[in-house]
């Protein structure tokens, strides 16, 4: 899937499709591709998606954080003069689309969020491995999920080649740690964009009770759960996931 990346400047991205601009914000450890069934099912529908990479790993360390990263997407929006754009996020890009929401509201008309960190401290710590040998980083990566067969060998392999790639590790360290210092708790209560909140009722990560909170202080928020579901829903039920988002992108003329 990333071979078929579009460079436009400093900008690399995935875009399929014509309409209001959805922008998908992948996690710390998530490739692109964990947005597939996203993105073959709203271009369909009257929606442009695109799927920015983040430089996670390629800012300069002193500028690796939350923060940067919202201003590239800031940059990005602009660059490429998107218009009421929905962000949607997983994990850390949930954290990401927040914490932009919060510095750009003009530019950002709704957004969705899943798994998302910025309320749970833990979830940094917990939610990527740190280096270990490759049974540890599997069991790792299956605990992100309800079924564990969703953390295929790619999965695993990919995750294993980043945490032991020691200029990749420092720079993860770097992010997880302004994750943490980003705590969006007294912010949301003054978010006003339309809020889906889609969350897996089996998510070790950030768990069940941090999507209770962020609906509860996110004043124009609706939150739908999914059964038998880990940290990424998109990937674990997709179908599922797409009809609750498309059918809440309906019911607010999104």
């Amino acid at each position: 899937m990333e071979n078929g990346l579009e460079q436009d400047g400093k900008f690399k991205f995935l875009e399929k499709g014509e309409g209001t601009p959805i922008i998908i914000l992948h996690g710390l450890m998530g490739g692109l591709s964990n947005f597939d069934g996203v993105l073959n099912f709203f271009p369909e529908k009257g929606y442009k998606v695109v799927i920015p990479e983040l430089p996670i790993y390629t800012l300069p360390l002193l500028k690796t954080n939350i923060k940067n990263i919202s201003n590239y997407i800031r940059d990005f929006i602009n660059h490429r003069d998107y218009k009421n754009v929905i962000l949607l996020g997983n994990s850390l890009g949930g954290h990401i689309g927040l914490l932009t929401t919060k510095l750009y509201p003009d530019l950002v008309s709704a957004l969705v969020i899943t798994g998302s960190s910025g309320l749970y401290e833990s979830a940094m710590g917990e939610s990527y491995p740190k280096r270990g040998d490759y049974d540890y980083i599997k069991k790792k990566a299956e605990n992100v999920f309800y079924d564990p067969a969703i953390a295929t060998k790619e999965i695993v392999d990919e995750v294993y080649k980043s945490v032991n790639d020691r200029n990749k590790l420092i720079r993860t360290l770097a992010i997880a740690k302004s994750a943490i210092r980003h705590n969006m708790s007294k912010d949301l209560p003054n978010m006003g964009q339309p809020t889906c909140i889609i969350w897996g009722k089996q998510d070790n990560v950030t768990p069940p009770n941090v999507a209770e909170e962020f609906h509860e202080k996110l004043p124009n928020s609706n939150l739908f759960w999914i059964d038998k579901c880990g940290h990424a829903a998109m990937m674990e039920h997709p179908n599922q996931f797409n009809d609750i988002l498309f059918q809440w992108l309906q019911d607010h003329n999104l």
